[in-house]
């Protein structure tokens, strides 16, 4: 297992924001001690997001010609954003080696659509560019079909919004409803959403899981990519779908036992204890 990261995401920061450095920073911390290997990412080129971004929406982040009171324009962002999204192209070609990656970055991505904000959103929701959504489409350079499965607190409406009506691409979202970006109530063709209307805990959490990866081995397909969000957690600061840490072994545990080819990109999480949910997460998928 390889995490793919580098310290140039740290350097950004807006304060008081949510999504920090110092979460991803902790994260990093931990899985050092625990003795996990880690390889640096290169930023992907400008070709890779017009994959799934509009040449228009790429040059409005480039040129920071915008304003969103959740996605800041700051210095270097298109950059940083660059290398994030470099950083899941990795992780996905690792995937396609045999060997599992986690990509520990930011910006996260699965909010931004083919022209930013996705299917009616208010703000980019701290996304610029669609990591893993760029992944995915260039594994299809590759392979035949993908399976994205979203375990992040809020919908994936970015992602849905590229891959809406792909048949090489299977969309599997579990999130909240009620809040940001107050879309994903249902599913559509090749999107299936899964929305929970309250913190429902783990029993509920994980019996509605197997259910949607059910569709995934329906769907057969040769790489999965995971959305992977923690703000799932009880405790998260932002939203919550009520989930213990120890839930995160067992998501872990049911995406490798679905026995593919797999790789992880970061999206949310703002609490204390995500670095802990995120080793859990990654045990998880060793004790297939």
């Amino acid at each position: 297992m390889y995490i793919v990261f580098s310290e140039k995401c740290l350097e950004y920061w807006s304060p008081g924001h949510p999504e920090s450095p110092d979460r991803v920073y902790q994260t990093y911390k931990l899985l050092a001690e625990k003795g996990y290997k880690f390889i640096q990412p290169e930023p992907c080129s400008e070709e890779d997001l017009l994959l799934v971004h509009s040449e228009n929406y790429v040059k409005t982040i480039r040129e920071g010609l915008f304003f969103d009171p959740d996605t800041p324009s700051l210095p270097g962002i298109y950059e940083y954003a660059k290398l994030a999204a470099g950083a899941a192209l990795k992780s996905m070609e690792i995937a396609l080696g045999g060997e599992f990656a986690f990509s520990l970055m930011r910006p996260p991505g699965h909010h931004a659509g083919v022209n930013g904000r996705a299917l009616g959103a208010p703000t980019l929701g701290f996304c610029y560019f669609n990591n893993v959504a760029i992944a995915c489409k260039k594994a299809l350079h590759k392979v035949n079909r993908v399976a994205i499965v979203d375990i992040d607190c809020h919908h994936g409406n970015g992602t849905q919004e590229i891959f809406q009506g792909d048949p090489h691409v299977l969309f599997v979202s579990l999130h909240r409803v009620g809040v940001y970006p107050g879309t994903g109530m249902t599913s559509s063709g090749n999107c299936l959403n899964y929305p929970f209307m309250w913190a429902v805990g783990d029993d509920e959490y994980l019996k509605i899981l197997g259910k949607a990866l059910e569709e995934v081995t329906k769907f057969d397909p040769d790489l999965i990519a995971v959305s992977a969000g923690f703000d799932t957690y009880k405790y998260d600061p932002v939203c919550s779908i009520g989930l213990s840490m120890d839930a995160y072994i067992k998501i872990g545990k049911m995406i490798a036992s679905l026995d593919r080819k797999t790789f992880a990109v970061l999206e949310g999480g703002y609490g204390r204890d995500m670095p802990q949910c995120v080793l859990n997460f990654l045990r998880g998928l060793e004790l297939k």
